[in-house]
């Protein structure tokens, strides 16, 4: 099988599919733009740059023709194109077959809404599409808003051998709440800072781990500063993937309380269960979806920093039900969000696609 992946090659989502396609023996190619290329990702799957030749959306066109030649040269079983508004138009627009696209966020619960151009170029995206791919239900639900198809939903997954309990990392004298996500206000980094200044009013032995880097990095400093938290708050920047799990495993609490629709999935949250802590998460987007409430976590309102810092009370002063909460995440992932399964679930996709003969 030959496997044209068209998607962002610094995401780390795609190289982690293509790397799954690459160790299965299969021949796996990302076409990506230069803005999105990463070199360190292209050591190890053959990578391909688009060139954006044209201003704004008129840059897609022009990357049509070296598309086309990549595929003239490459002849891919499947073309496999993530994010419907930008590399998806691109490969509907090249006219190939069979044609999957995958649906991320910002891309089908924003980019539709902001023009008639904008709505148009998505709706024949998925005209085009031999099949349509969601991370969640709530997004799939979304594209059809757009499509009549049917929408699979191939949840990104995580890597168990990777995320998991990490022996004697937590310390029961000294609790730590935390998050792993850029630092943006779309995740909700602020409410979490705001909501953990006043748990660390009633409970002194509580410190704040925030994982990432982001453009509100000094914003969010000065806002520990000024409400007097700096002392217990660690800010560690950019950290490698490979590191996360660690870090999680210092957390007593895990924390995503985004505030936008276009958190489609939650695999931060799904990564923390997998490594037995229990979540807080906002009633947005797929969030909601991954997470059992009051089984493997509490799901509380958007942008309130007080029902946030209300749930991360509860599971710091119940040490029981946390630690039951740990153990019912872990479970939970094994069951549905396995990358192995997930992954070998999308490559059934497309030999069933196969099969059909469907073919330019």
């Amino acid at each position: 099988m030959r496997i044209l992946v068209l998607a962002p090659s610094k995401s780390i989502h795609t190289h982690k599919w293509a790397l799954f396609y690459k160790n299965k023996g299969i021949t796996v190619k990302v076409v990506t733009f230069a803005d999105h290329y990463s070199e360190e990702n292209a050591k190890e799957v053959d990578t391909f740059t688009l060139p954006k030749l044209l201003p704004g959306k008129l840059s897609y066109i022009s990357s049509v023709f070296a598309l086309k030649k990549v595929i003239k040269e490459f002849k891919p079983d499947i073309l496999h194109a993530h994010y419907v508004s930008s590399y998806g138009f691109i490969g509907a627009l090249a006219n190939y077959k069979p044609f999957y696209v995958s649906v991320w966020g910002r891309d089908i619960f924003q980019f539709p809404q902001q023009s008639k151009v904008n709505k148009n170029i998505v709706e024949y995206t998925l005209r085009k599409a031999d099949v349509i791919c969601s991370t969640s239900h709530i997004m799939a639900k979304e594209t059809n808003k757009y499509t009549s198809k049917n929408i699979y939903v191939t949840p990104f997954g995580v890597d168990l051998n990777k995320f998991k309990p990490l022996s004697e990392s937590r310390s029961d004298e000294q609790l730590t709440v935390g998050t792993v996500k850029a630092l943006s206000d779309k995740y909700g980094i602020g409410d979490l800072i705001k909501a953990f200044a006043e748990v660390f009013q009633s409970k002194q032995n509580v410190n704040l781990l925030i994982v990432g880097e982001g453009p509100q990095k000094s914003e969010y400093e000065q806002l520990t500063e000024k409400l007097g938290i700096a002392h217990v708050t660690t800010f560690t920047g950019r950290v490698p993937n490979d590191e996360v799990p660690t870090y999680i495993n210092k957390m007593n609490v895990f924390a995503v309380p985004s505030t936008e629709d276009s958190e489609s999935f939650g695999v931060a949250a799904v990564e923390s269960m997998a490594c037995g802590v229990p979540v807080v998460v906002s009633n947005v987007g797929g969030l909601p979806e991954v997470v059992l409430e009051g089984k493997t976590g509490y799901v509380v309102p958007k942008e309130n920093p007080k029902e946030l810092a209300k749930a991360i009370h509860a599971l710091l002063d119940d040490k029981h039900k946390s630690e039951e909460m740990g153990l019912n995440g872990i479970e939970h992932v094994k069951a549905n969000y396995n990358w192995i399964d997930n992954a070998n679930g999308m490559l059934e996709l497309y030999e069933q696609t196969l099969k059909k003969g469907m073919k330019s």
